[in-house]
């Protein structure tokens, strides 16, 4: 449980707080996101790229060993184990993970904050005032199929037949990845708690068609210089392209655009920008 938030608030460390979180969405350009502030002069990024500290108290199964290159990461990696270890979620403490960026932005990109209840957002966008929120969108079709891949690639699910429908919706059926479906109800359900001016959706359309230009758009919203280069990355450079999906045959292709229907819509509708083009993708 949170504890009490004006308690908090009176003993808050100056400047020990990020600087935005990146709320997913799964499989739309989180990893890119992060490699481009990682490598950018006016950042420090935490040396693990989920902290999952509001989803899980930061208490899940890393796939690699966490960056350790200097005294600030090991500090950070010092304190997210101590206070992993508590057993509700401590605001004060949380942001004082992020102590290290000193005079540098920084900030929390985990998209599984994508599910995170109202009480949860609401109590973390009224403890932190100046967060800034992004959400990366992607078409609901096309996500849900990069996520399942992405699974069946790591062994976080058993194989299965992709071309099984009742298969393929044995797997969208699950919570977890219901959740992360429906990119207009987590904007929605953000959007009751962040202003407007703190919270911008972009689009993983936009990291495929120009992604020079979305990370200028995004470091523009965030307050650093766009016109600075990164350090040994270029704009398009995303680690995750190389990564082989589940043959999606046409027949699940039509289906899925079915179950997405009326979100294909909605998403046009509230989302606007490349989403407007979603539906015509299906024949909407």
């Amino acid at each position: 449980m949170i504890g009490s938030l004006e308690e908090g608030k009176k003993s808050r460390t100056r400047g020990a707080e990020p600087d935005f979180l990146c709320i997913g969405a799964h499989k739309a350009g989180t990893t890119w996101l992060y490699q481009q502030l990682d490598s950018h002069p006016d950042f420090w990024m935490p040396p693990v790229k989920e902290l999952h500290y509001f989803d899980q108290l930061s208490r899940v199964q890393r796939a690699a060993y966490p960056r350790c290159r200097d005294e600030r990461d090991r500090r950070f990696l010092e304190q997210l184990q101590s206070l992993s270890a508590e057993p509700g979620i401590d605001l004060e403490n949380y942001g004082r993970l992020f102590e290290p960026k000193a005079s540098l932005f920084s900030g929390d990109i985990s998209p599984n904050y994508s599910t995170l209840s109202d009480e949860i957002i609401r109590q973390v966008v009224g403890y932190f005032s100046n967060l800034k929120v992004i959400f990366l969108a992607r078409d609901p079709v096309e996500r849900f199929w990069s996520h399942l891949s992405m699974e069946v690639h790591y062994h976080q699910i058993e194989p299965f037949d992709a071309t099984d429908i009742k298969e393929v919706n044995r797997n969208l059926s699950r919570r977890g990845m219901l959740l992360r479906s429906y990119p207009s109800a987590v904007v929605a359900r953000w959007k009751r708690y962040v202003d407007s001016e703190q919270f911008r959706v972009y689009f993983f359309d936009d990291l495929q068609s120009n992604p020079a230009e979305l990370r200028r758009s995004i470091l523009r919203f965030l307050g650093a210089d766009p016109d600075k280069p990164g350090t040994g990355l270029t704009a398009d450079y995303n680690s995750w392209t190389k990564m082989e999906k589940l043959r999606l045959t046409d027949g699940v292709r039509s289906h899925l655009a079915k179950v997405f229907r009326k979100e294909l819509k909605t998403c046009a509708a509230r989302l606007g920008g490349p989403a407007r083009k979603w539906p015509a993708r299906y024949g909407f």
